[in-house]
């Protein structure tokens, strides 16, 4: 029987290309090729060490550990960096509402709440629902970037109650054809203080950046600057 002969070919792989890329946008170049992305302008960095884009994620509940301290799931329960106070204030807004706004001597006489004038003029109800709505957009904000986010919606809804009871006060009910004799109880004045004070904690709600505690990797408790 003939023997067929083998013929062994050699088969080369190539050499593995370094890579740097973009922290931003993450275009990739050869290592060498540039020191700045082209489009953003940032410096590249060698592309095994940068952390997964936050872009990149499928899923809002999926939190990846490298994007950073301010990027941490705070617990439900966390108070820190003006979530604890807003929550307060919308709390006790709440319970202003409900108490005694006007006490109504002529024609008839009255004690109307906040609740009892939304009732006769509609548009009051802006103040408890403000303060509605503002529980939950706090509460649901679970990290310090999302406690950030939220600062616009949150001077805005805090806002609400203290024009509201500013309005009712500088417009006191009345009539054209009857007298009417009112005089304005404490929590009117109350809900324009709380209001202000939302609104300043609003501003500031999420602290700064610049001064946040890790919990984790080699500087877990220490303050980062």
């Amino acid at each position: 029987m003939g023997q067929h002969a083998r013929t062994s070919i050699p088969i080369h792989y190539s050499l593995p290309v370094p890579l740097d890329a973009c922290p931003f946008c993450r275009e990739m170049f050869a290592s060498g090729e540039a020191s700045h992305c082209p489009t953003c302008g940032i410096e590249l960095s060698d592309a095994t060490k940068l952390p997964p884009s936050p872009t990149l994620r499928h899923e809002a509940d999926e939190w990846d550990e490298d994007l950073g301290p301010e990027h941490d799931r705070l617990a439900w329960t966390y108070l820190g960096r003006g979530r604890g106070p807003l929550l307060l204030l919308a709390f006790v807004g709440i319970g202003l509402f409900l108490l005694p706004w006007i006490d109504m001597s002529l024609p008839y006489v009255a004690r109307l709440s906040g609740w009892d004038l939304a009732r006769r003029m509609g548009w009051a109800w802006g103040a408890f629902a403000a303060w509605i709505v503002l529980l939950p957009t706090i509460a649901s904000r679970r990290s310090i970037v999302a406690l950030r986010g939220a600062r616009v919606a949150a001077v805005f809804l805090a806002a609400i109650p203290g024009l509201t009871a500013g309005i009712v006060r500088a417009f006191p009910p009345h009539s054209a054809m009857l007298p009417v004799h009112v005089e304005f109880d404490w929590a009117v004045y109350a809900t324009i203080v709380v209001s202000l004070a939302a609104v300043v904690v609003g501003v500031r709600l999420g602290g700064r950046l610049d001064v946040l505690v890790a919990k984790r990797g080699s500087s877990a408790g220490e303050t980062l600057h």
